[in-house]
């Protein structure tokens, strides 16, 4: 079995785990970001940390499961970033300024809100980030996770990585379901990163030193994959 199999075995156990379970909300758990019962549980235990009190600026991943921490951070007035999906703009991330947002921070902290109101930056814009929230499908206590498969938040944390805004010092998290956090070891693949800090409804999991790459893996990337995002295609740095 190779490793993208491996992947795809444990995102089957986990999206099979919490629909048994009955532990999602619509549009349910199977091939996406699961939507878990509990996330905003899990937001309130995040922003009960003082790292989260220190932190300005963030990032998150638009899924819905993360919505209650978007929300949390616009409350917050830290400064949020969200990417465009698929990264498929010249400027690739929503800007959300709770100091001057174009609409209520419940509707512009929506992927659809964000697209209809946010403005968009390029990554040479953007603020040094102090934490990086993810979505995942599968996470261990080691921090090792896995997504649902696409692969853009690896190639989000990279690319901001080599611009130098994503640093040792930002702490990466992932919030889930406790049903998501596995005892058992899970695949990565050279250009994954591991989160610092695994938070549930029901508590905080800190996991040691992260492994993250060091910037954009460009061998992980097919020229089609590249094409698509024009941060990516336009990359000084880029292999020619």
């Amino acid at each position: 079995m190779n490793i993208d199999q491996e992947k795809q075995e444990a995102r089957e156990k986990v999206w099979r785990r919490l629909e048994k379970s009955g532990a999602t909300l619509p549009p349910g758990a199977h091939g996406r970001i699961p939507n878990f019962l509990g996330a905003g549980r899990a937001s309130a235990r995040l922003a009960d940390l003082p790292q989260w009190h220190q932190a300005r600026v963030v990032k998150c991943n638009p899924d819905k499961s993360q919505l209650p921490v978007r929300l949390q951070a616009l409350s917050d007035r830290k400064l949020l970033y969200m990417a465009v999906p698929k990264l498929a703009a010249p400027r690739p991330f929503y800007l959300l300024d709770p100091s001057n947002l174009g609409a209520p921070p419940d509707l512009i902290a929506t992927g659809a809100g964000a697209a209809a109101h946010a403005p968009t930056v390029e990554v040479a814009q953007m603020q040094p980030i102090e934490m990086v929230i993810c979505g995942s499908v599968a996470v261990n206590r080691y921090g090792v996770r896995v997504g649902k498969g696409a692969g853009y938040s690896d190639i989000e944390v990279a690319l901001l990585t080599e611009a130098g805004l994503i640093t040792a010092a930002t702490l990466l998290v992932t919030t889930v379901h406790q049903l998501q956090v596995l005892d058992a070891p899970l695949p990565e693949s050279p250009h994954d990163f591991r989160v610092d800090l695994v938070v549930t409804p029901d508590e905080v999991i800190w996991c040691g030193h992260p492994r993250r790459p060091l910037g954009i893996y460009w061998d992980a990337l097919s020229d089609e994959k590249i094409a698509e995002i024009p941060a990516l295609a336009n990359n000084a740095r880029r292999p020619r």
